[in-house]
């Protein structure tokens, strides 16, 4: 029996080694030489100074920013589960109707500034999501609305390979350059 301990405690301390360290520590490794963006994160840097990353969607607050996606909770990220039939999401989808028609938004709604993504971190908005801001952000910065569209149009992304997902715009880089406008 202590020979059978013996021999598990070993395996134990063994697998522990092999995928707790030297498996992550070799994953790790690879990432940072292949893609090492990606592997720090995806950090946008402006000036030497961290914005933001690619990956993460931002809280962007005030009418002279591009909104991303709404977040399920209170926090910065948090999903729901509420289905199509639940009075909460009504309530929430409302709410939000309610506060882009406050923020002068006319028009239909895109979806995705009405529903939260799965885990509220999401960091783009549709073409549709982003255009129908252009009119609060160019009001609220003094600009031509026709130039703030067409800077929208300029970071529009396509799909993956082509076919995969959506177009999209990341917020955080559509929010950027139009700072760097000034």
């Amino acid at each position: 029996m202590l020979r059978d301990l013996k021999t598990s405690f070993l395996a134990l301390l063994w697998l522990t080694l092999l995928t707790g360290v030297l498996y992550p520590l070799a994953i790790t490794g690879i990432a940072q030489l292949v893609f090492p963006g990606r592997a720090n994160g995806s950090l946008v840097v402006v000036d030497g100074v961290v914005r933001g990353s690619q990956l993460v969607g931002q809280d962007w607050r005030g009418e002279s920013w591009f909104h991303g996606r709404p977040s399920a909770t209170s926090l910065p990220s948090g999903g729901s589960n509420l289905g199509p039939t639940n009075p909460a999401l009504a309530k929430a989808i409302g709410e939000r109707a309610a506060a882009l028609r406050a923020e002068g938004i006319e028009g239909l709604l895109p979806v995705d500034l009405l529903t939260a993504s799965a885990s509220g971190l999401d960091p783009h908005v549709s073409p549709d999501g982003a255009l129908v801001q252009v009119d609060r952000v160019a009001r609220a910065r003094g600009l031509d609305p026709e130039s703030v569209r067409k800077l929208v149009l300029e970071h529009v992304e396509d799909r993956e390979l082509g076919v995969l997902g959506e177009p999209r715009v990341n917020v955080l880089e559509l929010n950027l350059a139009l700072d760097s406008r000034r």
